[in-house]
């Protein structure tokens, strides 16, 4: 039978409220699954909620294997008003009246900024600039420039405008634009909010953020630490996380035994890291193919377990 650590090592998917860090979650984690080995993937900010992906015992180690190449939101972005960091956690730079600011002419500039864009990241992001990161540059007053960067907005869509004299926006000069956008990784949902407030003269900045997906994860997938804490088990033990999670290769009992004893498969083309799956349907390991030998790259279920 496995030890209680296998048996709670897996993906814990994190429904995250809003104020706390993401480090915030993974200190949580360990202190309810009673252990040192946790990590994250995909850093939220406080402002943010929703889907953090958390890997708990062994499972720490699929996090740097794990494609998290695309990401889905929800956001409010207000137009009006520029900020220091570009949401609302930010000191004003610049106010404008945007009540003038026409549907078609929102859609325009939405439409600009979706598809394959050049994007300079916010200045209170995790980028490095001469080894030190942006958002504590910013602390110190220091000034410089970020670089843009290539990304891909595959959507960008305005889900409801609200104007003055709405219930939920009795403010004469803002314009609130409620959206949702799936992205490639490196996309600063702040930064589009920026962008299509500077492209409409009248500034934008983020009032609110929700993480709806992160590669094959969702908030189906999701719950909160108070949960969590009710129930303590992972969302997917490690062999439900990597056959979720990466492409598959069914393999035979032999061929099992043999690469969880540490030894190779024959290549069969496959590109990128991949699951091999026994008849029985059990991960044994992720694979990689270099030359005429695909080796693992981590072992899921080892020869005692099986």
């Amino acid at each position: 039978m496995a030890d209680a650590t296998i048996e709670k090592a897996g993906l814990l998917i994190v429904d995250k409220q809003a104020g706390i860090t993401s480090h915030d979650v993974v200190s949580r984690c360990r202190k309810i699954f009673d252990t040192r080995r946790v990590g994250h993937a995909g850093t939220l900010d406080p402002m943010a909620t929703g889907v953090l992906v958390v890997g708990i015992e062994r499972a720490t180690k699929l996090l740097g294997l794990l494609s998290l190449t695309t990401k889905s939101y929800t956001a409010t972005i207000r137009l009006g008003a520029s900020t220091t960091t570009d949401d609302r956690e930010g000191e004003i730079l610049t106010t404008a009246d945007a009540s003038g600011v026409t549907d078609d002419e929102i859609a325009s500039a939405v439409a600009d900024l979706t598809g394959d864009i050049q994007q300079v990241p916010a200045k209170v992001s995790a980028i490095k600039v001469d080894g030190r990161r942006a958002h504590a540059l910013v602390r110190t007053g220091a000034e410089f420039d970020l670089q843009a960067r290539p990304v891909t907005v595959s959507r960008f869509d305005v889900l409801a405008t609200r104007r003055a004299g709405d219930t939920d926006n009795d403010t004469a000069d803002v314009v609130d634009l409620d959206v949702a956008v799936d992205c490639s990784s490196g996309t600063y949902i702040r930064s589009l909010a920026r962008d299509l407030g500077a492209a409409l003269g009248v500034g934008g900045h983020l009032t609110a953020l929700r993480r709806t997906a992160v590669g094959p994860f969702t908030l189906e997938h999701a719950r909160t630490l108070d949960e969590v804490r009710e129930d303590g088990r992972v969302s997917l033990d490690i062999d439900e996380a990597v056959k979720l999670s990466f492409p598959r290769r069914d393999i035979s009992d032999d061929e099992a035994e043999s690469i969880s004893q540490g030894r190779w498969l024959e290549p069969i083309g496959m590109k990128g890291v991949y699951v091999v799956v026994d008849p029985h349907e059990q991960a044994i390991a992720l694979i990689q193919e270099k030359g005429r030998r695909a080796g693992s790259v981590m072992v899921v279920r080892p020869a005692t377990l099986r």
